[in-house]
C-alpha cells in the first residue's frame, strides 16, 4: 500500500486562501477512523494482529458490529449475521466489545480535533466533520490539516484514520472513503459536480438501497441522470427529499457543521427485498435494527425511554406504536423486546411488510448500570 503521503490528492491551486478577497469557500474535513472497533483490539492484543476480527456477536449467534479489514477481505462487514459471518471466514476471531476502551480512545481523538477548530460535528465514537476554514493555527489549506490531524492521531493512539475535505459535507464523507484505509482525499469546487454527475446514486452517502432501487426503475443510476430529472418529477417521486437530490446532484451542500446539535430521536429501519407475513419473519429483522439503534445510543453516551416500532406495508400504508419505560433502555435486547412486543400486537396481518423500523426517543443520559456493554451491535 502506497504511503499517506501518497494518496494525498492536492488541492493547494484550487483552494482560497483565507487572506484572498474572494467570498470565502468552506474548509470541511470527514474524519473516519479506519475499522476503529476492530482496529483498537488488534492495537491492544498483538495475537489479533494479521488476522481477521469480528467484534461483537459470537460464533453462534447475533450480529457483527465492526470487522477488521483481514475480515473485511472475506466479505465480512457490520450488520452481517455473526453465523453468516464465520461461514465466509471460519478463521474469524469474535471478541466482545469494550465500550469504555473505544469512548476513551475517541476523546483522544477529539482532544485532537480541538487543537484546529472548535467546529466540530461528532457522527459518533469513530468519524466527524470539521469546519477549519477559520482553524487555530492559521493553516491555510485544509489538507493539510487533515494530514497533520491524522498524524497526530496515530502518534496518540497508534490508529490509522483516513479523511476526506471538500467544500461541503456531503463531498468530504465521500471523499473520505476513496483512499481508505490510511489514506485522504480531496474534492474541490470545480470538482464537485463532475463527481457526483459521475458517481452511482446508489453509493451516495444517504441514499439505502430501496431508494437507489427506485432511482433505478425511474432511469437513474448515476448523478448525471439524476441531474436531468426536475425539481418537481423528485419531489413528485421522493417527496421531501426531492429536493435533497436535487441540489445534491449539482454538488450543492449547504448544511453547516453542527457542533454538539441535540437529537431528539435515534432510529434505524429497512425495507425488505419480499414483502414479510409471518411473525417469526418479522421478529428475525428487528434484532439488527434495535441493535444499530443501540450502537447510535452508545456512540452518543445517551439512551432513551421510548421506542416506537415504524411498519410500512405493502400498499405503502404505514403505522407507528410506542411504548414508554419508567427508565432509560439499557441493552439493545431491551430495545429489541419492547419493539417485538409492538409487533405481535398487529398481528396476524393481511397484507405483506415492506419496511420495519425501530426509534429510541425520550432521550436523555445514559444509564450506567453493570453489564451495558455487553451485547452486539451492527
Amino acid at each position: 500500500m502506497a504511503a499517506p503521503s501518497e494518496l494525498i490528492v492536492s488541492a493547494r491551486d484550487h483552494e482560497v486562501d483565507a487572506n484572498d478577497a474572494a467570498p470565502v469557500i468552506r474548509k470541511i474535513v470527514h474524519l473516519d477512523m479506519d475499522a476503529f472497533y476492530a482496529s483498537v483490539e488488534q492495537r491492544d492484543n498483538p495475537e489479533l494482529r494479521g488476522k481477521p476480527v469480528a467484534v461483537g456477536g459470537s460464533a453462534a449467534r447475533g450480529v457483527v458490529a465492526a470487522a477488521s479489514y483481514e475480515a473485511r477481505a472475506f466479505g465480512v462487514r457490520s450488520a452481517l449475521p455473526s453465523v453468516t459471518a464465520k461461514r465466509r471466514c471460519p478463521e474469524l476471531v469474535f471478541v466482545k466489545p469494550r465500550f469504555d476502551v473505544y469512548r476513551s480512545v475517541s476523546a483522544q481523538i477529539h482532544q485532537i480535533f480541538t487543537e484546529h477548530t472548535d467546529l466540530i460535528e461528532p457522527l459518533s465514537l469513530d468519524e466527524a466533520y470539521l469546519d477549519v476554514t477559520e482553524n487555530k493555527q492559521g493553516i491555510a489549506f485544509a489538507t493539510e490539516i487533515a494530514s497533520l490531524i491524522r498524524a497526530r492521531i496515530k502518534e496518540v493512539t497508534g490508529l490509522n484514520a483516513s479523511a476526506g475535505i471538500s467544500y461541503c459535507k456531503f463531498l468530504a464523507k465521500m471523499a473520505s472513503d476513496l483512499n481508505k484505509p490510511n489514506g485522504q482525499a480531496v474534492i474541490t469546487p470545480k470538482m464537485g459536480p463532475a463527481f457526483v454527475a459521475e458517481l452511482a446514486v446508489k453509493k451516495f452517502h444517504g441514499v439505502g438501497p430501496a431508494t437507489a432501487e427506485k432511482m433505478q426503475r425511474l432511469g437513474i443510476v448515476t448523478g448525471a441522470d439524476l441531474r436531468e430529472k426536475s425539481l418537481t418529477f423528485l419531489r413528485d417521486n421522493f417527496g421531501k427529499s426531492g429536493g435533497w437530490y436535487y441540489r445534491i446532484s449539482r454538488g450543492i451542500d449547504e448544511r453547516p457543521v453542527q457542533p454538539d446539535r441535540p437529537r431528539k430521536s435515534i432510529g434505524a429501519e429497512d425495507t425488505f427485498a419480499a414483502d414479510i407475513f409471518d411473525l417469526a419473519s418479522a421478529k428475525t429483522e428487528l434484532l439488527p435494527l434495535a441493535s444499530k439503534v443501540w450502537r447510535h445510543a452508545e456512540n452518543k453516551r445517551i439512551s432513551g425511554r421510548t421506542v416506537t416500532l415504524k411498519v410500512k406495508y405493502a400498499d405503502f400504508q404505514q403505522i407507528t406504536r410506542s411504548r414508554s419505560v419508567g427508565h432509560n433502555m439499557r441493552s439493545a435486547d431491551e430495545i429489541s423486546e419492547t419493539a417485538t412486543a409492538l409487533l405481535t400486537e398487529i398481528f396476524p396481518v393481511k397484507k405483506g411488510i415492506r419496511l420495519l423500523g425501530v426509534t429510541l426517543s425520550s432521550l436523555g443520559e445514559e444509564s450506567e448500570t453493570p453489564g451495558d456493554t455487553q451485547m452486539s451491535l451492527l
